[in-house]
């Protein structure tokens, strides 16, 4: 998979994911891709006071981008 393919395909995968944060007041922004193995996020909204952020990210989007591009080792979250 191409760096390019591999950026789309993480795109959708916070596509699949963006409704969901978007109900309760958050968003989520890519801001890279490193080494085709590390996505690094941005939790944006009502997501960055979230007590269960870390759960989400661990268990929503990071099993939803390994689902869409299973290359990917880690997503981490960059706060502001």
């Amino acid at each position: 998979m191409s760096t390019e393919e591999l950026r789309l395909n993480v795109e959708k995968a916070l596509n699949e994911i963006r409704p969901f944060l978007q109900s309760d007041g958050g968003d989520i922004n890519l801001l890279s891709i490193d080494d085709d193995k590390l996505v690094k996020v941005q939790l944006v909204g009502a997501c960055t006071s979230c007590s269960v952020n870390q759960m989400t990210l661990k268990s929503g989007v990071e099993m939803t981008i390994k689902k869409y591009a299973p290359q990917i080792e880690q997503v981490i979250n960059v706060e502001k």
